[in-house]
């Protein structure tokens, strides 16, 4: 935690220098991964996208996203939740650091969800798990 501090308070980090920021996400991340293995792999395809001004508007959008929402008093996505009425399938890792409760509540409040949770899978299970994400998608739309 402390190496994210200072990592995130250094002026490289906040101009959204891309070596910087991928030094913070290592350290962030490392919790997210279900297999070590897919560690390096995956924290190089994200290095790989990372611009300066990708970062920057990335971060932009954050601030508006959180400020439109979570900071929001009478914020609450549970309504609308309920009133969704289209095909909806909640892909869950069992590594997930969300707690695997996060998942279910969502799954309960959309109408006619389906949760699945995917073995030896972490947060990024795109990323990790993308064939099993793959599957579960296909199979989830030929019942559908």
């Amino acid at each position: 935690m402390e190496r994210r501090k200072t990592i995130s308070s250094s002026a490289a980090y906040k101009e959204g220098d891309p070596d910087a920021v991928t030094a913070y996400y290592r350290i962030h991340f490392k919790a997210a991964l279900a297999r070590r293995e897919d560690y390096e792999m995956i924290i190089a395809r994200l290095r790989a996208s990372f611009t300066k001004e990708g970062i920057l508007k990335s971060r932009a959008i954050e601030a508006r996203l959180m400020n439109d929402t979570w900071s929001s008093p009478d914020y609450d996505l549970l309504p609308k939740l309920k009133s969704l009425r289209i095909p909806t399938l909640v892909i869950s890792g069992d590594h997930e650091f969300i707690p695997a409760a996060t998942a279910e509540h969502i799954t309960l409040a959309v109408p006619n969800a389906h949760m699945v949770t995917l073995k030896d899978c972490g947060h990024f299970s795109y990323l990790e798990c993308p064939a099993a994400v793959r599957e579960q998608i296909d199979a989830f739309f030929r019942v559908k």
